[in-house]
């Protein structure tokens, strides 16, 4: 059986409770919500914090709100209010595509996209997804508050920007008239990390080129980027079938898998260059149905 080193808990009122604790209890204090990914590594005594402040009960990170041109999400929010949005599935249906391939319904109605988002794991259908949105996060400290990019928030697998003292409160996604995105996954069972991934936003100009275009991949080592090369490929031409496959191909060229358990990496280049394809097919689907 295994089991978390001793620690105390403090479960906060709001965010400026929240910080004080954080402040108050140092750098060995961490913030849990879900837990689904903390309380792993505790029990394998990966992570060890002597101080856990629960968050739980911060209603007021619990929101989806459109506002003008920015959707703006609560980092509380959980997995299956966003699967269940109506605007979010509208506006993003990368988003809605991801989440229903998240782990499973206990895990998403519990998990939420702030403490997606700060785990960092390259494996996290989520950051992908808001990498392809070029969203921006919002983080919190009892000084006040930054906003920062997905390619500033993210420094590495399992490391952030947000300082131990600091929350990542808000998601913002831009609105872009004219545009569509999706998501597809490979998985070795329901509710598994992915085998591969891919993601893609499209925007179409008034004569039907692609106005701008960004990709990512899942697990296969294109962490915290989007496929460059493959966009450039993209941008100003009009969509077909043989431009999808040449924007893959480069973007499988691109990206860095490793053998494991899941796959060789041909096997992994294979799955990247297919879901590009299919990705940027039905994002461009749903741009010119928009």
């Amino acid at each position: 059986m295994q089991v978390p080193a001793p620690f105390d808990y403090a479960r906060a009122e709001s965010v400026e409770d929240a910080l004080s604790l954080l402040q108050r209890h140092g750098p060995e204090s961490r913030v849990i919500a879900g837990g689904h990914s903390l309380l792993p590594m505790m029990k394998l005594r990966l992570a060890r914090p002597e101080w856990l402040i629960d968050i739980n009960d911060l209603f007021e990170l619990d929101y989806v709100v459109e506002d003008g041109s920015t959707v703006r999400i609560g980092a509380l929010t959980r997995h299956a209010t966003l699967l269940a949005s109506e605007l979010v599935a509208r506006l993003f249906p990368i988003v809605t595509d991801a989440e229903k391939v998240i782990a499973d319904p206990i895990v998403r109605n519990r998990g939420t996209i702030g403490g997606s988002l700060c785990q960092a794991d390259p494996a996290e259908d989520l950051s992908t997804v808001c990498e392809v949105l070029r969203a921006d996060v919002v983080i919190r400290s009892l000084d006040g508050e930054r906003v920062v990019s997905m390619s500033e928030l993210h420094r590495g697998p399992y490391e952030t920007a947000v300082a131990q003292d600091e929350l990542l409160t808000e998601v913002r996604f831009p609105v872009t008239p004219r545009s569509g995105s999706a998501y597809e996954k490979v998985e070795r069972r329901v509710g598994d990390w992915a085998v591969a991934a891919a993601g893609a936003s499209i925007s179409l100009g008034p004569d039907g080129t692609i106005a701008d275009v960004a990709i990512g991949l899942t697990s296969v080592g294109l962490d915290g980027r989007t496929a460059t090369r493959a966009e450039e490929i993209l941008r100003g031409n009009r969509p077909s079938d043989e431009l999808f496959a040449a924007a893959a191909a480069s973007a499988a060229e691109d990206c860095e898998p490793i053998a494991d358990q899941r796959g060789p990496v041909d096997y992994k280049r294979h799955l990247a260059a297919e879901l590009t394809k299919r990705v940027l097919r039905t994002a461009t689907a749903r741009a010119q149905e928009s």
